[in-house]
């Protein structure tokens, strides 16, 4: 079966034609650096989409299988089987010179990048492409995107879920599929330079266990120690660092890598210092120790009071820890709710913290409609009048949009000659004043079924059982443009709005924290996802704070709407969504938080910007970052 058929547009998928490698894994747990490949199926397609070559096998990890209920690869099944190290240098020679193409991509290349480091080779790809990724922008009309829902879609025989080699020929269906689509659509194709991810610098630090105390505030002078205080360390000291962290932890201390208002005491032994600790210590009054005063309050440290399991987040928790400068919302934007909206998801038990969630409804219920054109004020409006009237705003040409409205100049938008070969309904701005009647009507029970949320509205997330039911995701999607990148980047924060350790920051070059509970997922150059696990967060952590930031020149209104999805798992179909386009001037901008209240976890969409970039927001979270 190839690319190319009677219907299908040979010369615009010319510009889809690559020589292909699809990948399948199966492995023994979720993590890269600790867990194993235990079968790998590879295929190689020509550029007309023909089957040029096949490969496959079972391993022997030397560990534990993990999950067999999932992948059915016993201990016996794998005995016998060769090691990865044995068939690299084949594998490697499928990868080479061609793009790397999975079904959440990240994972499947994250895993071979680990293997081939393990037998001290490189992973010889250059380019992967995700057909997850891809089909998040053309947004077929399915409840979800697994392998299995797109390969019903595709009209792809699917005949042994999580096997490698059926996974693998299923994806060839789907790619062939998603490619024949994204021409159609004029999508150009999110391909990701890949990054040595074995290098050392991107292997995330072993765990530090979790402080199990509450942060009692500063320490008093002449007073004890108590634990949960946070402790930060600067300057050299006679007792070996690494014996000092570790007699603090094991008080019951939690020793942190910067300074914050909220750090308890600094320990140094030059107490006029000029590192960026002391400074900042002097700046916020926080206490200074020499290290013959810790050690002796060492050896008498107070109790304290353990972190309580699913405690409410404190009054002002979901705002911005300080420093803080709130910007105005820009003229004609939407600012957030007082109080936001909480909305109520499927199956999530009742609150009596719950605030009535306007019904969904509204002459355009169940569409989505794309504005072109425009000042960047009058396209924030029309987007909000499209939500008002029951829609969702796209920011992008897919396969679900229903009906497109032109601003001023948007005629001219390179999408319009294939909206039109399409047959979209086009409207003028005006339509949005009375829309009842127009257009077409929106796909039956799948637009229903996600909540779509304004600036500052809420949403408790279902409570759930079974395997993987606390794995939630957010991703953030934005119109292609090639003059500045975004970065994606989450805080895992305490109480005190701080993040405990550096490693809680989670972002390009460490794109997931030691625990492995919260990870960055990048398969395009117009989307990033954050992916949580919320039942193996610490219990400290009050929430994530997911934001982004602009690394160039350009603002927020340059970039335009920033375009928020949430729902449980990587594939899975999103239950919410928000269009977030208040910025103006603004470099970064918080786009969601994660957090505790009470037994439940919420969602907000914040659309907060400043016009700080990614270096002043992370330090207001309590982060180290260099000069």
């Amino acid at each position: 079966m190839t690319l190319l058929s009677p219907a299908s547009d040979s010369a615009g998928l010319r510009d889809y034609a690559f020589e292909w490698a699809l990948v399948d894994v199966e492995t023994s747990g979720l993590v890269p650096r600790r867990d194993r490949v235990l079968s790998v199926a590879v295929l190689t397609l020509g550029p007309d989409g023909e089957q040029t070559g096949e490969f496959s096998t079972l391993l022997d990890p030397g560990c534990d299988p993990g999950p067999v209920h999932v992948h059915g690869l016993t201990p016996e099944r794998l005995r016998g089987a060769p090691a990865f190290e044995q068939v690299a240098d084949r594998i490697g020679a499928l990868l080479r010179d061609r793009v790397f193409v999975a079904h959440n991509a990240q994972f499947d290349y994250d895993f071979l990048a680990h293997e081939f480091a393990r037998a001290g080779l490189v992973l010889p790809v250059a380019r992967r492409l995700c057909t997850l990724t891809l089909n998040r922008r053309i947004d077929p009309p399915t409840d979800g995107l697994t392998l299995g829902t797109l390969a019903a879609h595709y009209g792809v025989e699917q005949t042994q879920a999580h096997d490698a080699l059926d996974d693998a020929r299923v994806l060839s269906g789907v790619l062939r599929g998603s490619l024949r689509q994204a021409a159609l659509l004029d999508l150009p194709l999110p391909l990701v330079a890949c990054p040595p991810r074995q290098d050392p610098r991107f292997a995330p630090k072993p765990p530090k266990a979790p402080c199990a105390y509450r942060n009692p505030g500063r320490a008093a002078p002449g007073g004890p120690l108590v634990q949960g205080m946070k402790i930060a360390v600067t300057g050299s000291t006679r007792t070996p660092r690494a014996e000092l962290v570790a007699g603090a932890a094991a008080a019951g201390l939690n020793v942190v890598s910067s300074v914050s208002r909220h750090t308890s005491a600094l320990v140094t032994n030059d107490g006029a210092s000029g590192s960026a600790k002391a400074r900042r210590a002097r700046a916020e009054g926080v206490p200074l120790f020499d290290e013959d005063t810790f050690l002796r309050l060492l050896d008498d440290v107070r109790p304290g009071t353990p972190h309580e399991e699913g405690a409410a987040v404190p009054a002002g928790a979901s705002g911005v820890p300080a420093p803080r400068v709130p910007q105005e919302p820009a003229a004609g934007c939407p600012a957030p709710a007082d109080p936001p909206g909480t909305a109520e998801l499927p199956a999530t038990e009742p609150t009596a913290a719950r605030t009535r969630a306007r019904a969904p409804g509204g002459p355009l219920k169940g569409r989505r409609v794309l504005a072109l054109g425009g000042t960047h004020a009058a396209a924030v409006a029309v987007r909000a009048r499209i939500v008002e009237l029951g829609a969702a705003a796209a920011i992008n040409l897919s396969a679900s949009v229903t009906d497109v409205v032109v601003l001023d100049g948007g005629r001219g938008d390179r999408r319009m000659a294939r909206i039109a070969s399409l047959e979209l309904p086009v409207h003028e701005a005006d339509w949005l004043t009375d829309p009842v009647g127009a257009g077409q009507p929106g796909t039956p029970g799948r637009a229903d079924a996600v909540r779509v949320l304004p600036r500052g509205g809420v949403v408790d997330l279902p409570r759930t059982t079974g395997p993987g039911a606390a794995h939630w995701t957010v991703t953030a999607t934005w119109a292609q443009q090639a003059s500045s990148e975004i970065d994606v980047v989450a805080f895992i924060v305490d109480e005190d709005e701080q993040v405990p350790y550096d490693d809680d920051f989670v972002f390009y070059g460490a794109p997931e924290n030691p625990a492995g509970t919260v990870r960055l997922l990048s398969d395009g150059p117009t989307e990033q996802t954050v992916s949580m696990d919320l039942a193996t967060l610490p219990p400290g952590a009050r929430k994530i704070v997911i934001a982004a930031a602009i690394d160039g020149a350009l603002t927020f209104g340059d970039i335009g709407a920033v375009h928020i999805s949430s729902g449980p798992g990587t594939g899975a179909a999103p239950l919410v969504q928000a269009t977030l386009d208040a910025a103006t001037t603004e470099r970064s901008m918080l786009l969601a938080e994660v957090y505790r209240r009470g037994p439940l976890w919420r969602l907000r969409a914040v659309g907060q910007g400043y016009d700080h970039g990614l270096d002043a927001l992370a330090r207001a979270y309590g982060v180290d970052v260099a000069d």
